[in-house]
């Protein structure tokens, strides 16, 4: 139904009413009501509430039966009688549901159907429920149990549903279009278009569908095209209800009045035979709601907000007699539905009560109901208890089956001997963190097994390569930690512990030492931070990303480049891919390939990560490269890729790109050719028959796998033009030309490829052995082919242990031949002077790849695995870090980074060093590219521009942008904060010591971002206060702190000036590259989670500039009352005032500081400001009397008076009387201290 005419005090229902409910009612309540009933925490009512223990029924009267509460003080939104079973469903504002079988109404189920939104509709199906909330379609067991649960779009605002058939439903809302959903496929099958504002009502005969609209229209649409075949005008204002019933219609409405809108007391009735209005019917209730209840005649119930119900005929005259009147708990009834017996209708109000009426004292709710099925009781045997206390008791009392044969369990003495279950050993990680108190020992739990289960080892199993399987435990002793000894402790999962102070007290740089940055991983699907790292230290791919900017809300090339951006900025702070990674939850591809995952996934492990980070390898490349075709973007974001490439064509094409040519041959000797491309190439290995039966092992070369898998040659059935049919063909490729960048996916996701690694790695290992003699242990020797490029002597090695587990070379060579084959080998610095230098032999088809980068696959069964890479950092990159020119290999493993030599870079011990990613590079490939970056922000993007919301006015704007002659300049203030929204709720644990620890931080998104003038004529006034729009749900708005409301952030709803995050984030940018100086309060958590890097001398944060060491941090409330005799955040935050009062304070620093040259003043400054807020507990005093100045003269008894609490009454007075006359100057009413003067 349409709740726009309804009272308006229903507004201010807030869902978090019931939330801290104690078993107290309201005053309007009966009390008789909650006996013997039991509340539970959130005030559900356990059980159902008779009003009465017998009611006396008139036969063939509509009286009061039952009456019940569902949910206390939660308003019912909805009411249906089951059409199967013997059951009335109830839901509420809170989105609960609740069944009640039978006219004594005892409850049956009550579940939680949606956790934010009202349930707006109930329709029952012969196997469950369906419920309709507001963009969300919910279908249940009427047990609880979900069948399915169909998410509609955010945008969306449903009120009604009507079922068509058994397996087809209409959804309608306010929204243009009316969906078709089909039940068996959960599926949407059609959109029909219907004229705003949307369809709120729908009811169906065998002749048309009926839909009723806010207008106060109802549409007559056909039942096959939902074509518009009629239209009644019914209400000038708006449509309440209406239904249809033979060749009547019946509805009522709201009328407009000079007033607003006012219920009319005319119900409109239609004639369908005629399609044409009849006779209006007058009643004497203001109708809500109405339905016709078919008995021996079609008579009508006309229900109003207050609890009237009149009964009439649709034709005739209503009678006054006829009202009857429903004793609601609440003041308001808010929902109404009669049972297809027509013998009970039902009520619900609006403090969460039901009333059942009946025309029978033993009514039934559908002609033919089947069974309701129950929970079967607890069946207990009803055999005597046995006392095992007592010594004599005869076992004999225990019931066995009477039996002559002899039992299995009568083995012979000689054949059995006690052996108990030994109890699994205690996990180590256990053992090593456990701290004792006396003879009790406490330690967290490593989250290794099932809560309250210990599993037995009945026997030990052949796990899979896959399965991550237990690593043997060492015999070293607990200090070594057994269960870890195989992995490296830096390949170890690196976690964050979070403190009281969140980040700020973590000690990065334990983990990292030199000035590179790392990734934080705990955001949802951080597991690809190590690629992220590799594509960084592309050179070319990274001054690509950097110089492309497109109008696309979300880019994974501009948000990579930002992020880009922000690594090159940092000297070995982490960052965090926040947006890049928000961005790539909202392409659809990447969901259905799999590469989202769910936050318990990512937690445990769970699935391949080598698998899961190949395919992200190819889309991201796929990706990259289809971002990079945009052929034309605005001039606000106009990119430098230019450089790069001609017009349309990706340059990661050119990086990546290898073209081909596919060949298939049928045995009819007919050849199809086609030609493709590919960005990168996955290992093929031989078959294992042909190495697993020789124990030596063949030796192959990487260069002939690397063929192998570059030019595939397969057999398989494919279609044949020539000879019409599918047949055996022959599949092969040829390469015509080869990238600059060589992607190779590993593809070691079984035990097999595993095998083959290490089988490889020992062949070699033995020939190298060979190559340098049999006992070479402990001896140093030199390794003249394996030294760095460049380098004229060779690579001193301290042991042959540094070659084993290596297979892979640091270099290959790859000759195109003339009959179009490829020739790969191996390729060593020795090569070098045989075959001559690599730049020239490009001339001839030849070219040299060198290793870049290898991601691998740690194996870790206590934390389910990681990802890290090895990659070979260029002289560029040192360059710009640290001022040296050299390369040098590197671990990234989160925000550890750490040098390695580079023979770990190809050590893969398999059993918990898996390789997936390699990345070879064309030798000298940045001598190939324009390596020169260009900012491609510009000033335009802090000109004026539209707001998303569509109900903004300019009215209701909060900031002036810029002016052109108003554009900041280096080293210029600016006032900003932000507010932010919470997406996802923190997660501790509480130790057993009792202490509290953050296992995830809560996951937080800006919401708001405020940028003021620092200087000139308009300092203080906003040139940007942006609302950022977000698809993500919102958990916590954190309204008191954000001044952020529900609403704020829907562009169909809000007033505010609503933007992307991209577009505000651009603005940020460019403020950032221009050189100003940022003025705020707690900048550092501002910055980190809108996803920026800003230079420390670029920042001008007030908590650290009245702050003394080893002392608390003050808040920006204090510091304004104590310095600047404001008064702020009040009620909520408003982040004008704030970045406002910021600047301010930045203002008296300087005054009180003398420009920073007299600290010791300034010093004494402080230990004032301490002082003072230890007395004052850190908290304001009350303001200064509030002074009302008038402009007209007042009665002598106003002249004067001062007070507070007492002369509240005096005081709304004034302001009322005043207010009227338009004489007040400041209107807002405020109970505190307060003095009236007056003008003589």
């Amino acid at each position: 139904m349409n709740f726009e005419g309804l009272d308006p005090g229903l507004a201010d229902f807030s869902p978090a009413m019931h939330s801290t409910l104690d078993p107290v009612l309201d005053a309007h309540l009966n009390p008789s009501l909650l006996q013997n009933v039991e509340l539970d925490p959130e005030g559900v009512a356990l059980e159902s509430l008779p009003v009465q223990e017998s009611v006396h029924i008139m036969e063939g009267v509509y009286s009061e039966l039952h009456s019940v509460v569902a949910e206390v003080g939660v308003p019912v939104s909805v009411s249906h009688f089951d059409l199967h079973e013997e059951m009335l469903w109830v839901g509420s504002h809170g989105g609960h549901a609740t069944s009640f079988f039978g006219p004594a109404l005892e409850r049956y189920s009550s579940f939680q159907v949606n956790g934010s939104d009202d349930i707006r509709q109930i329709q029952s199906l012969e196997n469950g429920i369906l419920f309709l909330t507001k963009n969300n379609l919910k279908y249940m067991a009427r047990g609880g149990l979900i069948i399915f649960d169909y998410l509609l779009d955010e945008c969306e605002d449903m009120h009604s549903l009507l079922l068509t058939d058994s397996s087809t439903l209409l959804i309608g809302g306010l929204q243009n279009h009316v969906l078709e959903i089909d039940l068996n496929s959960v599926q949407e099958t059609q959109k029909y278009a219907v004229e705003i504002p949307g369809v709120t009502i729908m009811r169906q005969t065998n002749r048309f569908f009926f839909c009723g609209h806010t207008s106060g229209k109802v549409s007559l649409r056909d039942l096959r095209s939902f074509k518009v075949e009629h239209e009644f005008d019914a209400f000038s204002g708006s449509l309440s209800d209406f239904d249809v019933h033979g060749n009547l219609l019946a509805a009522c409405g709201f009328s407009s009045r000079l007033t607003g809108l006012a219920c009319d007391r005319f119900l409109k009735v239609y004639d369908l035979r005629m399609m044409r209005a009849i006779t209006p019917l007058q009643v004497h209730v203001d109708p809500a709601f109405l339905r016709f209840i078919p008995t021996y005649t079609s008579r009508l119930a006309i229900i109003s907000q207050s609890g009237q119900c009149q009964f009439c005929e649709p034709t005739g005259l209503a009678n006054p007699a006829d009202i009857f009147h429903v004793s609601a708990v609440g003041p308001l009834l808010m929902t109404f539905d009669v049972s297809a017996s027509k013998q009970a209708l039902a009520f619900g109000d609006s403090e969460g009560c039901v009333h059942l009426w009946t025309d029978s004292p033993e009514p039934s709710f559908n002609p033919y109901s089947r069974e309701t099925e129950f929970a079967l009781p607890c069946l207990v045997d009803t055999l005597p208890p046995l006392d095992w206390s007592q010594d004599l008791l005869p076992l004999s009392l225990i019931p066995v089956p009477l039996t002559t044969d002899m039992l299995l369990s009568d083995w012979p003495a000689a054949n059995s001997a006690p052996a108990p279950r030994r109890a699994p050993p205690v996990d180590a990680e256990i053992l090593r963190t456990m701290k004792k108190v006396g003879f009790i020992g406490y330690a967290p739990n490593p989250r290794t097994r099932l809560r309250n289960q210990i599993p037995y080892r009945l026997k030990e199993s052949d796990s899979e390569f896959d399965n991550f399987s237990q690593v043997t435990e060492s015999p070293i002793g607990r200090e070594e930690e057994p269960h870890l000894h195989m992995v490296s402790k830096k390949y170890r999962k690196v976690t964050i512990k979070y403190s009281k102070l969140g980040l700020e007290d973590f000690d990065f740089k334990h983990y990292n030492k030199t000035l590179f940055a790392g990734l934080e991983p705990h955001i949802p699907n951080a597991y690809c931070n190590c690629m992220i790292q590799v594509l960084y230290f592309l050179e070319p791919v990274r001054c690509l990303i950097q110089n492309h900017l497109c109008q696309k809300e979300f880019c994974l090339a501009c948000e990579l480049g930002f992020l880009f951006h922000m690594l090159e900025l940092s000297r070995g702070d982490p960052c965090q891919g926040s947006n890049f990674l928000r961005a790539f939850r909202t392409i659809p591809e990447a969901s259905a390939l799999g590469l989202i995952l769910a936050d318990s996934d990512e937690a445990s492990g769970r699935g391949s990560l080598a698998r899961l980070i190949q395919r992200w390898n190819r889309f991201i490349l796929t990706q990259l490269h289809q971002d990079m075709q945009e052929p034309e973007v605005p001039q606000a974001y106009r990119g430098a890729g230019g450089s790069f490439c001609s017009s349309g064509e990706s340059v990661i094409g050119q990086l990546f790109s290898c073209e081909m040519e596919n060949c298939s041959l049928c045995r009819c000797g007919s050849e199809t050719v086609r030609a493709s491309s590919t960005l990168l190439f996955t290992l093929s290995y031989p078959e294992v028959s042909r190495f697993s039966s020789d124990k030596a092992g063949k030796n192959y070369d990487f260069a002939h796998i690397l063929k192998r898998s570059i030019c595939l040659e397969q057999n398989t059935q494919a279609w044949c033009d020539s000879c019409e049919k599918y047949q055996p063909t022959i599949q092969t490729r040829n390469i015509r030309h080869l990238p600059d960048i060589l992607v190779i996916n590993c593809e070691v996701n079984s035990s097999k490829e595993a095998d083959f690694w290490r089988s490889q790695a020992e062949v070699a290992f033995k020939i190298a052995v060979k190559k340098y003699g049999g006992d070479i242990k402990n001896k140093e020797f030199t390794l003249a082919d394996r030294k760095e490029p460049r380098s004229p002597e060779g690579l001193l090695c301290s042991s042959i242990e540094e070659l084993k587990n290596v297979w892979l070379p640091f270099s290959i060579r790859m000759k195109m031949t003339k009959n179009k084959g490829l020739d790969v080998y191996n390729w060593t610095d020795g090569d070098e002077m045989q075959w001559g230098p690599a730049r020239a032999e490009e001339e001839h088809g030849v070219y040299v790849y060198d290793l870049m980068a290898t991601v691998v696959h740690i194996l870790d069964s206590r934390t389910g695995g990681s990802l890290v890479a090895h990659i070979k950092v260029g002289e560029t990159y040192h360059q710009r870090k640290e001022g040296v020119t050299h390369q040098q290999w590197y671990l990234f493993n989160d925000f550890l980074i750490e040098p390695i030599d580079k023979y770990e870079a190809v050590q893969f011990d398999m059993n918990w060093k898996v390789p997936a990613i390699l990345y070879y590079v064309k030798r000298n490939l940045n001598s190939r590219y324009n390596l020169n970056i260009k900012n491609p922000i510009e000033a335009s993007v802090l000109l004026a521009e539209a707001s998303l919301a569509r109900k903004q006015r300019k009215t209701h704007t909060t900031f002036i942008p810029l002016m052109l002659n108003e554009m900041p300049q280096v080293g210029d203030l600016v006032g900003l904060d932000a507010e932010f929204v919470t997406l996802n709720e923190e997660e501790a644990e509480l130790r057993s010591d009792g202490t509290k620890s953050t296992i995830k931080p809560s996951q937080m998104s800006v919401a708001r971002i405020t940028c003021v003038r620092g200087q000139g004529p308009n300092e203080g006034i906003p040139f940007i206060d942006d609302y950022i729009s977000t698809q993500e749900q919102v958990v916590d708005y954190l309204t008191q702190y954000s001044g952020i409301k529900p609403g704020d952030l829907d562009a169909k709803i809000s007033s505010k000036h609503l933007t992307t995050l991209k577009s505000t984030y651009l603005k940020l940018r460019f403020l950032i590259d221009i050189g100003v100086k940022f003025v705020g309060h707690g900048l550092q958590k501002d910055f980190r989670v809108i996803n920026l890097m800003v230079p420390k001398d670029q920042v001008l944060d007030t908590v650290y500039l009245f702050h003394m060491p080893r002392k608390r941090m003050i808040s920006l409330r204090f510091l304004a009352w104590y310095f600047l005799d404001l008064k702020i955040q009040g009620e909520t935050h408003d982040s004008i005032e704030d970045a406002r009062t910021a600047l301010q304070l930045y203002r008296k620093y300087l005054e009180l500081s003398k420009n920073g040259t007299e600290p010791e003043s300034f010093h004494k400054v402080l230990k004032g400001l301490y002082e003072k807020g230890r007395k004052m507990d850190w908290k304001t005093q009350l303001s200064s009397p509030q002074c009302w100045h008038f402009d007209l003269p007042l009665p002598e008894r106003w002249l004067l008076h001062s007070g507070t609490g007492s002369a509240q009454g005096l005081q709304m007075a004034l302001f009322t009387e005043l207010e009227s006359s338009k004489t007040l100057s400041q209107s807002v009413w405020k109970p505190e201290p307060f003095l009236i003067l007056c003008r003589a």
